[in-house]
């Protein structure tokens, strides 16, 4: 089903007591009833959350999770008409605790009348945590039905206690065929095919990166052109449109999925999803060098020594975007992407490191075994420092074998290499030395 666009839909004022040619295509278009939102079937369709909870009776006070254009305060507006509740909208940009304090006391006094209301706060992130704590005798209560609207992942936008009295519900971004449903309506509504060549619809829904709204003020742009304007390609929608910046916030949840992304694309060896990560994370202006960090702990962490030259790679590109600069650094950086993606992975010395870091806490401070100590004075080697050390270039294979594990701690195996890349020659290594280590202890 269908979502609108976010405040795609959001006039104070109803359609009707507007005149229509007054009003925006996105404001004309919005939906009268759930069931015409688009792109939201998970929510609003025949098993949808919302359905559900509508048929039951018992409308909950909701957090709307979800990109901008989708259909959040049109989905508000409709659950306040579907469940009979005076619908108040407030935005956490523009209010403060006098119009919160307002809408509560007005709420009340509506209760006591017998009627119900939903106060819908937009960009409901925005209010500090105090503000949040506002709303919770009176969602407690009953007082108000409380829709909240965010772009921002709930979970480290919201207070605990605000979330624990809401569901939150998860608005998605308008897919292909929804945002193809809305250009549909709005040609119906201008009484207008839009003059595009099939490449260019096309191009025009993937401008509109899933926002309802701002694909419908791109149409409205494209049927302010005259009647006989003829079909415009790609190239000429381009030049008479701007495209619409990609969603990244540096320091919000959208940097954290895409970084993520990066890193778990090269993970799964597909460097080509790794530089599709890549280039979206500059595209939306993400720092170079903090990518090229994040490369480098990858080839430590999840490459090691599989392939020890993946961690000089990742300097490497590092130091060259650093003397270069963007945008020719930036390629030195694609091809650490690529290189981290097709070598061979092992996280070895990652687990090994946390193993030891668990050992060397566990056992306190034992000491060293007295033989690997150094006896720099008379009274040290008279204690027995050093006494009894095996210099290993001196022995067979410039392998002695001793026990370097304190005294009172069994010998334990931390790092496992893998049997893949450089860490397979190691592990031969590793099983050549436990032998002798085991046939010297024998002798």
């Amino acid at each position: 089903m269908a979502t609108t666009p976010d405040d795609l839909f959001g006039a104070d004022a109803p359609p009707e007591t507007k005149p229509r040619g007054d009003r925006p295509l996105a404001d004309r278009l919005r939906p009268r009833t759930l069931d015409e939102v688009v792109g939201q079937d998970h929510l609003l369709g025949t098993e949808g959350a919302v359905t559900r909870m509508l048929e039951r009776g018992s409308l909950a006070s909701l957090i709307l999770w979800g990109p901008p254009g989708v259909g959040k305060t049109t989905i508000a507006r409709l659950l306040a008409a579907r469940a009979g509740l005076h619908f108040v909208q407030l935005s956490a940009v523009f209010s403060g605790v006098a119009d919160l304090k307002k809408a509560f006391d007005d709420a009340a006094r509506r209760r006591r009348l017998g009627e119900g209301t939903l106060l819908f706060v937009d960009e409901i992130h925005r209010f500090n945590r105090a503000q949040q704590d506002g709303f919770l005798p009176v969602v407690e209560e009953g007082t108000i039905t409380l829709i909240g609207a965010t772009t921002e992942n709930p979970s480290f936008a919201l207070n605990g206690a605000l979330l624990s009295r809401c569901q939150v519900l998860v608005l998605r971004r308008l897919d292909d065929p929804a945002l193809d449903l809305l250009l549909s309506r709005a040609e119906t509504d201008l009484h207008r095919i839009m003059p595009l060549t099939p490449e260019a619809r096309t191009a025009l829904r993937a401008m509109a990166d899933g926002d309802g709204r701002y694909l419908l003020n791109m149409a409205e742009q494209i049927a302010a052109l005259p009647e006989d304007t003829q079909p415009m390609d790609p190239g000429a929608l381009s030049s008479l449109l701007a495209r619409r910046a990609a969603l990244y916030d540096k320091d919000r949840e959208e940097h954290y999925n895409l970084i993520s992304a990066l890193h778990k694309s090269l993970r799964g060896s597909d460097p080509d999803a790794a530089l599709y990560w890549f280039a979206r994370m500059l595209n939306g202006g993400e720092d170079p060098r903090y990518i090229a960090r994040r490369l480098v702990r990858f080839a430590a962490e999840d490459i090691g020594m599989a392939d020890p030259n993946a961690l000089t790679q990742a300097l490497a590109g590092w130091e060259t975007y650093e003397r270069l600069g963007s945008p020719e650094g930036e390629l030195a950086i694609a091809q650490v992407v690529i290189y981290l993606g097709t070598a061979p992975k092992s996280n070895a010395i990652y687990t090994a490191y946390g193993a030891a870091r668990a050992a060397a806490k566990a056992t306190g401070s034992l000491m060293p075994p007295a033989h690997i100590l150094n006896a720099p004075t008379k009274l040290m080697k008279n204690l027995g420092y050093g006494a009894g050390y095996e210099y290993d270039h001196g022995a067979a294979d410039a392998f002695s074998g001793q026990n370097y594990f304190p005294d009172g701690m069994n010998r334990e195996r931390f790092y496992q290499p893998k049997d893949r890349g450089f860490e397979r020659e190691i592990g031969r290594r590793l099983e050549y030395w436990d032998k002798l280590r085991n046939d010297r202890s024998k002798a």
